[in-house]
């Protein structure tokens, strides 16, 4: 991120765009999909953000680095964890149950429960 590295707006971006798992990007290096932000008039920083899947794989391990590894933690923090992803979207994307099912160290049926059990 050459030139990036000093600006106070990119600086002060970094933490959100890290935590949406996405990337940080000279503007005359954005694509069509990328989201040009500007301060003060001028270009700053292209953020890429990322697929919908990425951002799933992202989430689960932002949650092992605050949780520990979530096939350990007992049931009741499982169903927390499945109701947290199903309010961000996780089972939207394809094959999220089965991709937090494998995280978390039950079955898909077990996921589906604790989904019917949190409305």
């Amino acid at each position: 991120m050459p030139g990036l590295a000093d600006d106070p707006f990119a600086l002060a971006v970094k933490p959100l765009v890290d935590a949406m798992g996405g990337r940080m990007l000279a503007p005359e290096e954005a694509g069509e999909d990328d989201v040009v932000l500007a301060w003060e008039g001028r270009d700053v920083v292209a953020v890429r953000l990322p697929q919908l899947a990425e951002s799933l794989d992202h989430i689960l391990l932002a949650l092992e680095r605050k949780h520990g590894p979530l096939a350990d933690l007992d049931r009741k923090a499982k169903q927390e964890v499945v109701r947290m992803l199903e309010s961000r979207g996780a089972f939207a994307v394809r094959h999220g149950v089965e991709t937090v099912a494998t995280a978390i160290g039950v079955s898909r049926f077990t996921v589906y429960n604790y989904l019917n059990r949190s409305t």
